[in-house]
């Protein structure tokens, strides 16, 4: 060992580079052997060369992102010394084989890229480590490990939240296949996920593993391999020496291999026997591969602090590094002296380009960065919703699916540049009454080329108009609908039209949805389009983001509202985030549907009747549409679903329990909350719904608030207050534009939110209208804060008509 390596003083990484040196020279050279031949089963000489390559290149850059993180021009430190054994992985696999990786698989991911002509495995790992924004897979965000060329999906380092992402995606490759759906990924592709020991214990992933069995017991092809990278702890946290192959060698389902990530031949030799057999097999298997860590967690990490210097020693003693260095002088393939020639090349390399990269640009405004959060094109989203021929070419490769990076606005500027003074035409006869009889005008619905304006009279309107100027059906007519038969009508057209449509979740199979919301469908459109899952909302999501990568445009449903946070980081961690790290080159295109809302009769509680959508719509780039009525319904759900697959945006679709079988508004039998959805209508994302053009008051509101609001409009109206509901329709992003136009047209703005008062949409609305300048009279009333409880103790903390009609008396009197 060199005198440097003995100093105390030393870092770690000095400690570490300067022992496999003094290892490797002490090695004495054996009798040459041809690169070409083989020495163990199936391993030449230049397969472990090219090992060899991939594992000191790893390591080098490990060296170099703690060098810059040193000298406060790097940004990244956690590295992947003592994994360099997953390397093997990448020889095993093909560079088709998507693959998702855990944060220590810099080996692999070397190996991988180095296989792809064009690709610089060095300088992209160093831009990210800098936050360049020339990374070429994350534009400077975060670094990751992902390449488009080279079928790496980037993940972020929550932990274990792509798991179920990854299963999805074994589950979609097959499903394309046999639905004809065109993928980027071939038929008989195995998907590769790496992880941690840490990460095993995950409820995240121990859920995603038994989705994966669960399938597979079906019978449904899933060719999937997990790879366990154990290197006995996290962070400072010890996993029993047995843990990972107690818990996972022996499940039925889930075939198991061990391999010693130290040992180059034998974690060659089981990596490539674990992929041949899901390859073959097509059902998901587990490869335990035992890692030691070398170097702490990360570069911040002091482990001597909480790990004995005898635990530290035995595992430099096993540096897969050194191992391979050892075995290539030991075969005769090189010898010590190539060995190092090799590693200083590669060393040289590392630092050469590190001092190069550190010195790119970095991202530089805010617009910069969230430029992949939110892409909007609505011109060609529009055009995708007014199709009614199937798509022109494969889903994989059509025009309508997002480019790399595109031009990209954010939620905030679309939402304000989608409308204009002119929208909304009420005819004179209408106008005086519109509000308090329901009577609906249009912000920013279109039919074929035509922006309609609803121009119906009070002497002919219904008490809630159809959706389209020209449908000539009212309520109550043979072809008007409920919110839930819209909703259904519209599922099924969709499934009709676009073969890469998918709707799954529990129970909308056989059952057809809880409240018959998917009725017919499977039995229409095959057990294929059309399924149930199992009972883990993580795994629907991650079902719904996997078939995303694969061609697919996916509608899960979560059964209710409060479900939805059993799996939130799907939203947050995987879905909202994959565009934001890989600077747009991957999308999750899908739409998420979710009953929700209150106001159930006879079937309540605070997990039927969740009122809470703060952490949706705290997510950054989330769409959140929540239709009353039915022809929106219809309308916001195709835009939706266009939006998903024109630009990869991630909707979720908020569906009011209570209005799924509603029919009247004001009277029983009136069939007034009837309407007649057109194949056709589109609402753009982030425009609002007027009924009627009252002078005194707005009221705003959205999902059950919009008939209630408008009951308590017609009483004012009664009155001799003329005033007007804006129905938001979408959620995020807010019509800001129409929403300031309705406020400033009255002066005075009541928001009626069903949600609660702390983190509830009003405050949001509140702070929107203060940001813009709005200087009228402001007032809200919401729910309580509070869960809701069973039976009619629910009445005392929701929203109510009673509410927003007192808080409107004392708005008018100010």
């Amino acid at each position: 060992m060199s005198e440097r390596a003995a100093n105390p003083g030393s870092s770690p990484g000095q400690v570490l580079d300067d022992r496999f040196r003094a290892a490797v020279g002490a090695l004495t050279p054996a009798l040459d052997r041809a690169a070409e031949e083989d020495f163990a089963p199936g391993i030449s000489g230049a397969t472990l060369l090219e090992l060899f390559e991939a594992q000191a290149t790893s390591r080098q850059l490990d060296l170099a992102a703690r060098q810059l993180g040193a000298s406060k021009r790097g940004y990244y430190s956690i590295g992947s010394s003592g994994h360099e054994g997953n390397a093997a992985l990448g020889v095993a696999l093909r560079v088709t084989d998507p693959a998702l990786l855990h944060y220590r698989s810099g080996a692999f991911f070397v190996q991988r890229t180095r296989q792809v002509p064009g690709l610089d495995p060095i300088r992209d790992v160093l831009l990210g480590v800098v936050a360049a924004a020339a990374d070429p897979i994350s534009g400077g965000r975060h670094k990751v490990f992902g390449s488009k060329p080279a079928a790496i999906i980037p993940q972020t380092s929550t932990i274990a939240s792509h798991l179920p992402r990854a299963v999805g995606l074994a589950f979609a490759i097959d499903r394309a296949a046999r639905l004809g759906v065109s993928s980027e990924w071939p038929s008989d592709a195995v998907v590769l996920c790496s992880f941690g020991d840490a990460s095993a214990n995950h409820s995240t992933a121990a859920g995603a593993i038994n989705a994966a069995i669960h399938t597979a017991r079906q019978g449904v092809p899933l060719p999937i391999l997990f790879l366990c990278e154990d290197n006995g702890i996290g962070i400072s946290v010890p996993t029993p020496a047995d843990w990972i192959q107690q818990a996972y060698g022996s499940r039925p389902g889930l075939e198991y291999f061990g391999a010693d990530g130290c040992d180059p031949i034998d974690a060659l030799t089981t990596s490539t026997a674990a992929a041949a057999w899901v390859r073959e097999h097509r059902k998901p298997a587990f490869l335990h591969m035992r890692t030691v860590r070398l170097m702490g967690h990360a570069g911040s990490d002091v482990e001597a602090a909480y790990r004995r210097p005898a635990d530290i020693a035995a595992d430099l003693l096993r540096d897969p590094v050194t191992a391979t260095a050892r075995l290539l002088v030991a075969a005769g393939v090189a010898t010590p002296t190539e060995v190092l020639e090799r590693y200083d090349d590669i060393a040289h390399r590392v630092t050469r380009t590190a001092e190069l990269v550190w010195r790119e640009p970095k991202l530089a405004s805010a617009t910069a960065v969230m430029a992949p959060l939110a892409p909007s094109r609505p011109a060609l989203v529009r055009a995708d919703v007014l199709r009614t021929g199937q798509l022109a070419a494969s889903p994989a490769n059509d025009a309508a699916r997002p480019d790399p990076a595109p031009a990209m606005t954010s939620q905030t500027s679309h939402a304000r540049q989608a409308s204009s003074p002119n929208d909304i035409g009420p005819s004179a006869a209408a106008a005086s009454d519109a509000a308090g009889r329901g009577t609906p005008t249009h912000v920013g619905t279109t039919q074929a080329d035509t922006s309609l304006d609803a121009t119906t009279t009070a002497a002919s309107a219904p008490r809630v108009a159809p959706a389209t100027a020209s449908a000539n059906s009212g309520a109550g007519s043979d072809d008007s609908l409920t919110l839930g038969q819209a909703i259904n009508r519209t599922l099924a057209s969709l499934l009709a039209r676009d073969p890469d449509v998918l709707v799954f979740g529990e129970d909308v199979g056989r059952k057809g949805g809880v409240y018959g919301v998917t009725k017919g469908l499977q039995k229409q459109f095959g057990k294929r389009r059309v399924f149930d899952t199992l009972l883990d909302e993580q795994s629907v999501l991650g079902t719904a983001l996997g078939t995303a990568l694969a061609g697919f445009v996916p509608i899960p449903e979560i059964q209710y509202l409060a479900y939805v946070h059993n799996a939130a980081d799907q939203l947050r961690g995987e879905a909202a985030t994959l565009s934001f790290f890989s600077h747009g080159r991957y999308h999750n295109p899908m739409v998420v549907r979710i009953a929700g809302y209150a106001y159930q009769k006879g079937f309540g509680g605070h997990f039927h009747n969740d009122n809470s959508i703060a952490a949706l719509r705290d997510i950054p780039g989330l769409v959140i549409a929540s239709p009353a009525r039915a022809d929106d319904a219809a309308a916001l759900l195709r835009t939706c679903v266009s939006a998903a697959r024109v630009d990869g945006r991630v909707c979720i679709y908020l569906e009011p329990i209570a209005l799924y079988h509603t029919r009247d508004l004001h009277e029983p039998g009136d069939n007034a909350w009837l309407a007649t959805p057109s194949d056709t209508d589109h609402v753009e994302i982030g425009r609002a719904r007027i009924y009627g053009d009252g002078t005194d008051l707005t009221i705003v509101t959205f999902a059950n608030g919009v008939p209630m609001s408008l009951r308590v409009a017609r009483r004012l109206a009664d009155r001799g207050i003329r005033p007007r509901v804006l129905d938001l329709r979408w959620l995020s992003p807010l019509p800001l534009d129409d929403l300031l136009r309705h406020a400033r047209a009255t002066g005075r703005v009541l928001i009626a939110d069903e949600t609660r008062h702390s983190g509830g949409v009003s405050v949001s609305v509140c702070a929107a209208l203060i940001d813009a300048g709005f200087d009228g009279h402001i007032a809200r009333v919401t729910s309580e804060d509070t869960f809701i409880p069973l039976g009619p103790a629910a009445d005392t903390v929701l929203l109510d008509e009673a509410k927003i009609e007192t808080a409107a008396g004392k708005l008018l009197a100010q």
